[in-house]
């Protein structure tokens, strides 16, 4: 009954545009002030624990470093290096917008860092070539979402920590699926780009000596996605410690070799950094708090119990649990989802015999689709605002990319090595 209460309290509290963190620190203290079981330092004392933790550093070094790397003239580089690989295509622009999220995916880990820069850079360039703002937007949202599932991506790790899963082996796992989705996006924007006449004036091939020279000032920044990977794997550094490596490489490259950065630049990313990570932080200690709760009350295990007598398939398992992830993240962020749900979630892996890496690839790209999803979608409105495209026009060109995410999740749910492969191989 008092579990009741508090959610009860939490979705109110979400209903009236209260920020989702405060909302779950709003329910959890209602639990502590009517529990007479605690001191009142407890619910600090467990926020405090929840994001005290040597691997959560590992968002914080990644998230510097991503921003970092958009004052070091790297992002400027790899958009011509992307343009002259695809620019030239059919859908040309548009699948530079889907090269970029790729290969920017694997500097910052955050989707939402990657919808807004090429909102800014790449959505104007693309309207002016004859695409419709709403289709430029909607591209730019659902491409942003291969970047959660490409290492580093910050939801790898927060899952990997809560749920105590390898997230070295997390890392891999993403580089499939991501890569799988960049393959969907390109096919499609192909086939649309072509139906509805966009970017008529295709650019000139490339010369190979242009394309030489782009791949060179690109080749720092390609670089990194895989010192990280082989390092980890190599056992060289732990994934932390890979983004405190991120940061200095990001700084060497800005001050000493391509000499772009200066110390004004140098303060501007650190305020910027600051700035996601204490949301991130924020959410992460109230989802902690939340969930410190709900493991007390044993909410875990009463719904392992139910859910376990009533499903005895894993496929199963999983579409269920696919349509109740679709459903919820239209309301609540990811990342706080993440933070409560990984915990109830875990204990149900082992009795259908899933393997938590291959769940936690499935699990962010399900709350991936939230964030371009009405009502609450966070994508969704970070594009919409930048690109000042109407959310019914939004809406409307974004349905055929949810369905294509729909069926990406369903290949990956019944193909399981799609995700677990590459982790086995280098294992």
């Amino acid at each position: 009954m008092t579990i009741l209460l508090i959610v009860s309290l939490i979705l109110l509290l979400i209903l009236l545009n209260v920020p989702v963190a405060y909302a779950m620190l709003g329910g959890s203290l209602l639990y502590f002030l009517t529990n007479d079981s605690f001191m009142n330092e407890t619910l600090t004392q467990r926020m405090i624990s929840g994001v005290e933790s040597f691997p959560l550093l590992g968002i914080v070094f990644f998230i510097t470093a991503g921003v970092l790397m958009n004052y070091t003239g790297i992002t400027r580089r790899m958009l011509t290096f992307a343009k002259l690989v695809t620019g030239h295509l059919t859908g040309g622009l548009a699948k530079v917008n889907v090269t970029m999220s790729v290969l920017t995916g694997g500097l910052s880990g955050s989707n939402v860092a990657d919808a807004a820069m090429q909102s800014k850079i790449l959505v104007p360039e693309m309207v002016k070539k004859g695409y419709a703002p709403g289709f430029s937007a909607a591209l730019t949202a659902t491409s942003s979402l291969i970047t959660p599932i490409l290492p580093p991506g910050i939801a790898l790790i927060l899952y990997g920590y809560v749920g105590n899963v390898s997230i070295g082996d997390l890392f891999i796992a993403g580089i499939i699926p991501g890569l799988l989705l960049a393959v969907f996006l390109l096919i499609y924007v192909h086939f649309a780009a072509k139906k509805r006449g966009f970017e008529q004036v295709k650019e000139e091939r490339p010369k190979v000596t242009d394309l030489l020279v782009a791949s060179k000032d690109a080749l720092l920044a390609l670089l990194l996605p895989i010192i990280i990977i082989g390092g980890i794997r190599l056992g060289a550094f732990s994934p932390t410690e890979a983004g405190a490596i991120a940061v200095v490489y990001a700084l060497i490259i800005g001050f000493f070799i391509y000499r772009e950065m200066t110390f004004k630049d140098l303060w501007l990313a650190l305020k910027e950094s600051i700035q996601i990570i204490a949301t991130v932080m924020i959410i992460i200690a109230a989802g902690t708090a939340f969930g410190w709760i709900l493991t007390l009350e044993q909410v875990p295990q009463a719904l392992t119990s139910s859910i376990t007598s009533l499903i005895d398939h894993p496929i199963l398992f999983l579409l269920i649990i696919f349509v109740f992830l679709l459903i919820v993240g239209m309301f609540i962020e990811g990342n706080v989802m993440l933070i409560i749900l990984t915990p109830i979630f875990i204990p149900m892996l082992e009795t259908y015999g899933i393997d938590p890496v291959h769940f936690g690839i499935f699990f962010i790209l399900c709350l991936s689709i939230g964030t371009i999803t009405p009502p609450i979608g966070t994508i969704m409105f970070t594009t919409a605002a930048i690109t000042k495209v109407k959310i019914e026009v939004f809406i409307k060109e974004v349905i055929p990319f949810w369905l294509l995410l729909i069926v990406l999740t369903l290949v990956i749910i019944f193909i399981p090595a799609i995700s677990l492969w590459l982790p086995e191989l280098l294992s």
